[in-house]
């Protein structure tokens, strides 16, 4: 890889655009840089980004994703780039599967599958569902962890949280393939927020790491409608459950004109540090 996508490039120094630019190694093989994150670990977002990339250099461009289920199998590492696997489990006239397994040194690290739709963009389009009345993003400040991503939370309350997202230091996206890895990325932002914020031990964000042990276990999303990830798009999650130290959340996400883009759930592990 050239020196500015090897492993540990700090995350700020980074693009979205470079995370995507994948570099095949054989058939349906491709690999990915691993930035280095401030907590340590990869963000589990980044490897679904890549691993969705990775499937959609084997899907034909009249297809787009539709929906992804993801398991973290275990932390990546920023030492060492990661390597994406894919199977072609189907193609079919109207929906193609497939399945990425990323690996590093370790082993597997992340499982996905994933759904591709050819457009039926003429099909009936109803929603039942509208965007929560809340703040708009410019009445909070940052609460995100720099680089890549913005995050303006404005309710975090008895398990709900709305929080505004976008990409940031990237050119508007017209090309839905790429804006779905985007939304992808930017979905596992906010997933964690709803359980933690029911938990009966409430700790600062700094304290966080130190009272826990925590993780994400799997991440699913639909996608439903075309955006553009790099302007605002608020999360409205909602903590669904707390049990044996994992917290269930699901929620949907909104453009800024109301439009609902997609659904999300997510179950995090949240232990208590003995």
């Amino acid at each position: 890889m050239p020196d500015h996508l090897q492993p540990g490039v700090p995350v700020n120094d980074v693009t979205f655009e470079q995370l995507l630019d994948l570099e095949q190694h054989g058939p349906d093989t491709y690999v990915g840089i691993a930035p280095r994150y401030p907590w340590g670990r990869l963000f589990g977002g980044q490897v679904i980004a890549q691993a969705l990339r990775a499937a959609l250099f084997t899907v034909d461009e009249e297809f787009a994703p539709h929906s992804l289920h993801a398991y973290f199998i275990r932390g990546g590492t920023h030492e060492e780039p990661v390597r994406f696997e894919v199977d072609r489990l189907r193609n079919g006239r109207s929906f193609v599967a497939r399945s990425v397994v990323a690996r590093q040194s370790s082993g597997a690290i992340l499982h996905l599958s994933a759904s591709f739709q050819r457009d039926e963009s003429d099909a009936p389009d109803v929603t039942p569902v509208s965007m929560p009345d809340t703040e708009p993003p410019d009445s909070v400040s940052d609460d995100g962890w720099g680089g890549m991503v913005e995050r303006r939370k404005v309710v975090r309350d008895d398990g709900t949280v709305h929080m505004w997202i976008r990409l940031a230091g990237s050119q508007p996206m017209t090309d839905q393939r790429t804006a779905a890895c985007a939304l992808a990325f930017l979905s596992d932002t906010t997933m964690s927020e709803p359980p933690r914020s029911i938990h009966p031990v409430q700790v600062e964000r700094e304290q966080f790491q130190a009272t826990f042990v925590g993780a994400s276990l799997d991440h699913a999303m639909h996608f439903h409608r075309p955006c553009d990830p790099t302007q605002w798009i608020l999360a409205d999650s909602e903590a669904q459950t707390l049990v044996a130290s994992r917290g269930l959340s699901a929620g949907r996400l909104f453009d800024q004109s109301g439009v609902h883009v997609a659904t999300v759930s997510q179950e995090i592990l949240i232990r208590l540090r003995s």
